[in-house]
């Protein structure tokens, strides 16, 4: 089937929505599906690539803010598909799809990421989004598809569950288990950050204002509460000159390590690295966390905040803790069989090739 994936942000890009979208496309056209992936162009970007396996389209913005791009160009690039995928939230993308869909016969399928929490006048505008446009662009679609109905459930699109329950589709986030499979840790990274003597709490993830919520200046906070390791943040963006300070106010710099951001073929080897890795985010913006079955993968014990869809991922004292959102509590000792079960956990529930076919399912029947 000829299917259109459309996807507010995409790799070298690191969040949770593009990697998403990215694995959705490989494993679709490794199914043998002609698959064409749509994005807003960032700076420096190019206009047109033809992948090992899909065609990737970086469409140029007419308006950008942050991660919100508005794409008018999708209304006339989406002809001749018999799938058009959102991934949403996508500001300025959905907008146009959904008036482009909304009294078509193509078949329309949307992924409901999370939910978006802002404040001010930012705040303002999701707060009207969600009310007025969101239901809308939801009710159009034939299916939506979720990452873990607990999410959903404890989600600003739980009114719209409760009406349409047949339309909605538990398909969790997958991931390729031979990529991410535990593995003796290189020397020379061990090296690089000054490794041997410490044990090492891992964070992966966006250090830009878009990944506020991502909760790494809880975890630079209680770095003081375990003292017996270093942290590795992997990730970059433009809030990371103010974790930096608060590092440095705090005299850290040697036990809190920035690695920068990394290309997607290093980031195993940094897993391996780790003897736990920690995802410490703060509000209901975060709904899976898929470094988590990345971890898990890898053979890494993890600690995560109790939050909807994310409590789902992590099965507490089976391959990892869960605490309350805003603190971090790592037990190095409790966590000597979390890995082992977390590897197991994730060839059961998440390894890709299972998620790909329940994926075609949802969108092709």
């Amino acid at each position: 089937m000829k299917i259109a994936i459309i996807s507010p942000v995409f790799p070298p890009y690191r969040g949770g929505i593009g990697t998403a979208a990215y694995t959705e496309a490989e494993e679709l056209a490794r199914r043998g599906h002609d698959v064409s992936v749509f994005v807003p162009r960032r700076p420096g970007g190019q206009g047109h690539e033809l992948k090992e396996k899909f065609k990737l389209f970086h469409l140029g913005p007419f308006l950008r803010y942050g991660n919100a791009a508005f794409l008018p160009q999708l209304w006339w690039k989406l002809n001749n598909f018999d799938v058009i995928h959102l991934h949403y939230p996508f500001f300025g993308g959905a907008e146009v799809v959904y008036k482009k869909l909304k009294n078509k016969k193509i078949k329309f399928v949307i992924t409901y990421h999370h939910d978006v929490v802002g404040r001010g006048l930012l705040g303002k505008f999701f707060r009207w989004h969600t009310k007025n446009l969101m239901p809308k662009i939801l009710g159009a679609a034939d299916k939506i598809i979720v990452s873990s109905l607990d999410y959903a459930k404890n989600s600003n699109i739980k009114e719209i569950l409760e009406k349409n329950q047949e339309k909605f589709f538990e398909v969790p986030f997958g991931v390729d288990a031979e990529k991410f499979s535990p593995a003796e840790a290189k020397q020379d990274l061990f090296k690089k950050f000054n490794l041997f003597t410490a044990r090492t709490i891992l964070f992966v993830g966006g250090l830009d204002k878009a990944h506020y919520f991502k909760g790494l200046e809880v975890l630079i906070r209680a770095k003081a509460e375990t003292p017996v390791a270093k942290v590795l943040v992997v990730g970059d963006g433009d809030l990371r000159p103010h974790y930096e300070k608060i590092v440095a106010n705090l005299n850290l710099k040697d036990q809190i390590i920035f690695a920068g951001s990394l290309a997607a073929e290093d980031l195993p080897d940094y897993y391996n690295l780790a003897d736990v890795v920690v995802l410490p985010s703060l509000d209901q913006s975060e709904a899976f966390g898929i470094v988590l079955i990345e971890a898990s993968a890898s053979g890494k014990p993890v600690v995560a905040s109790n939050l909807p869809g994310v409590r789902s991922v992590v099965e507490y004292g089976v391959n990892g803790f869960t605490v309350t959102s805003g603190s971090v509590l790592v037990n190095f000792a409790a966590a000597k069989d979390f890995g082992k079960n977390g590897r197991q956990r994730v060839l059961e529930k998440y390894d890709l090739k299972k998620i790909g076919e329940r994926l075609e399912k949802v969108l092709c029947q």
